[in-house]
């Protein structure tokens, strides 16, 4: 058996399987709400599409702030990566008690708000402990370890999810489990998790304030361009988190006299989703390492483009609507697991060791503007005639174009530098 682990997975520090462990407690939080969230307050709560989708990507705007400040403190030589995670936990289980107790607009928004602040200093710190644990030659599988932990969590979290709605209907329970497992998640980082030595090697008395830092970091030409197409990526992936459940349950013709799927098939859907990112993510890590990251990343675009047309034909289509479905987030689980290793590998290439919390930092506000951008669109879409929702997803998926060019310059300019 030992053997086998050997030979199958990737050699990485002991912390990373723990850090992974830990991830994989609190995405089974996650997977509770994230897909269910929209549903419960646009049908139950009553507030519309619209609405809803502006209280998420209100999430962002403090995700802003939290990323910023979480860069800055996992890079301070006082407070570190470990404390900004532990930080990051004790906010994010506050945030989830606070949307469990919401049954207006105001409420909805200060509950995305306190949760966008600890994904916001979450992200920095974690992605920068994984870069201070590798080597250029091991950082995609190590970040793809921690993904697929992720992965599993949500699919975890997904699966029991739909069993509880479905057998009590107790949507803000959801919520509740959400908040607990931030708090196992602060347990596993405060017992397992030390400070780690890159990093406070890497920090002198000559190295340079914050702000100086942030100035170096976005003068990185690579970096820049690598943000726009990030932004590009994490719009597609926020449609998958906001918009598509509300679309599968209003506006799926499911048969000739059935309107809308039920909270146990889009369950299942989600769920299928997930395990293909769970069984794809380390044989993909594997054959993305042959390729450079934008050709990487450039396979993760063409991917979204067909996830997105399938969609529209689900939509379209008075029959075969489930199949067309599962086939897009079939399609969808192959793009995440090609574009989040690689893009989180190639921050941790570029990155100088003593800047890797604020470029990782960077990298995660693109996340914030990408969920800035998608659930309001997305919501305000599905507020439109048939004809604006149809042509949505035409309209993503045509979007890709810009992103593999975008792409193709970035690579001739990591090629020529």
């Amino acid at each position: 058996m030992k053997s086998f682990l050997r030979n199958h997975l990737p050699t990485i520090d002991t912390q990373i399987w723990i850090l992974a462990i830990g991830r994989l407690l609190s995405e089974v939080g996650t997977g509770f709400t994230l897909f269910y969230a929209p549903i419960f307050f646009v049908n139950q709560i009553g507030l519309s599409a619209t609405t809803v989708g502006i209280a998420l990507g209100s999430n962002s705007i403090s995700g802003v702030v939290g990323r910023i400040l979480g860069g800055s403190l996992a890079d301070s030589r006082f407070w570190g990566r470990r404390r900004t995670l532990l930080l990051s936990a004790a906010i994010s289980a506050i945030g989830s008690l606070v949307l469990a107790a919401t049954n207006d607009f105001v409420t909805l928004v200060i509950g995305n708000l306190i949760n966008g602040l600890g994904v916001g200093l979450y992200w920095p710190a974690t992605e920068a402990v994984v870069a201070d644990l590798t080597n250029s030659k091991n950082s995609r599988e190590a970040f793809a370890i921690t993904r697929f932990a992720d992965n599993i969590g949500l699919g975890l979290g997904i699966v029991l999810a739909g069993a509880l709605v479905a057998s009590t209907a107790n949507y803000r329970l959801l919520f509740i489990i959400d908040g607990v497992s931030f708090i196992v998640f602060f347990g596993v980082i405060y017992a397992s998790i030390k400070p780690t030595s890159h990093h406070a090697d890497a920090i002198s008395d000559s190295t340079p304030p914050q702000l100086d830092s942030w100035v170096a970091a976005l003068r990185d030409n690579r970096l820049l361009i690598f943000v726009v197409v990030n932004i590009i990526f994490t719009t597609y992936i926020s449609q998958l988190h906001s918009t598509l459940p509300l679309y599968f349950k209003n506006f799926i013709q499911v048969s000739e006299v059935d309107k809308g799927m039920n909270e146990t098939t889009i369950s299942a859907l989600f769920t299928w989703h997930l395990i293909v990112a769970i069984i794809a993510q380390l044989p993909v890590a594997r054959l993305m390492k042959r390729l450079s990251h934008s050709s990487a990343l450039s396979i993760s675009a063409l991917l979204w483009a067909i996830g997105f047309i399938c969609i529209w034909v689900t939509g379209v289509s008075s029959s075969y609507s489930i199949f067309w479905a599962a086939l897009a987030l079939f399609t969808w689980a192959l793009a995440i697991v090609s574009y989040t290793p690689s893009a989180a590998a190639f921050v941790s290439n570029i990155a100088p060791v003593d800047k890797r919390g604020i470029y990782f930092s960077i990298n995660s506000l693109c996340w914030a503007v990408g969920y800035l951008i998608g659930p309001p669109l997305g919501g305000w879409a599905l507020d439109q005639s048939r004809f604006v929702i149809n042509s949505f997803w035409l309209s993503l998926a045509a979007s890709v174009i810009l992103t593999i060019t975008i792409l193709r310059y970035l690579q001739r300019l990591i090629s020529s530098s």
